[in-house]
């Protein structure tokens, strides 16, 4: 596993993140990666912020065959596990997933 070097990053996303989150990011702003798999809604929107192209969990898995669906699978988490999700968010993961 490749960790990131650059600690100033690492410590300043520390700030608002937790430490496996701030050094995903850190990791790849300093890779240049094409996407970055993260959910945490603070670390989407703080990735975004250093033009990272974000890829949530659920979206991946679909996307590499290891879920049919994701809208049930979503709504079992609302529902069921209590998880908050806005409906852009909704929208935008169903979108991703092509549902």
């Amino acid at each position: 596993m490749t960790a990131p070097s650059n600690t100033a990053l690492i410590q300043t996303l520390t700030q608002p993140l937790d430490l496996g989150e701030a050094e995903a990011i850190a990791l790849a702003v300093e890779i240049e990666a094409d996407r970055l798999l993260i959910d945490e809604s603070l670390g989407r929107r703080i990735a975004e912020e250093y033009t990272l192209k974000i890829r949530g969990i659920l979206v991946n898995a679909k996307q590499q065959g290891l879920l049919t669906a994701i809208k049930p699978l979503l709504q079992d988490l609302i529902e069921a596990a209590g998880f908050r999700v806005s409906n852009v968010l909704y929208e935008r993961i169903l979108r991703e997933a092509g549902e």
